[in-house]
């Protein structure tokens, strides 16, 4: 089974920046689709960016020039750009994979924590 390893989450206050990267276990196939959900607390997780194999973006009107996801095929990782955070923005953020050629079709990192203090 992939695996998904994240990093970059932390602390930072409003305002800020921060980056999250994402690293799969195994290469990326030209029809895999990657993207970053979040769950905040008492909420249910949500998608927050997403890019396909093709680099076509889908971003959650939340996220919409605030964040920027990008993939990089030859170090099989995707990135999340996040910048003028708000303290909204705080949740875990989940790495996610989709692809044919997994069991269930989906992988999931485990995921990182964004605090953004006011």
């Amino acid at each position: 089974q992939v695996q998904l390893v994240e990093s970059g989450g932390g602390l930072v206050q409003a305002g800020g920046s921060l980056r999250l990267s994402c690293t799969t276990s195994r290469r990326l196939f030209s029809d895999d689709s990657m993207g970053w959900y979040r769950q905040a607390p008492g909420k249910e997780r949500e998608l927050v960016a997403s890019i396909t194999s093709g680099g076509s973006t889908n971003y959650a009107d939340s996220a919409k020039g605030r964040f920027s996801i990008s993939r990089d095929h030859a170090k099989n990782m995707v990135s999340l750009q996040m910048n003028s955070l708000k303290p909204e923005d705080t949740a875990v953020y989940y790495c996610n994979l989709r692809s044919r050629w997994i069991a269930g079709n989906n992988a999931w990192g485990q995921g990182t924590q964004v605090t953004v203090s006011s």
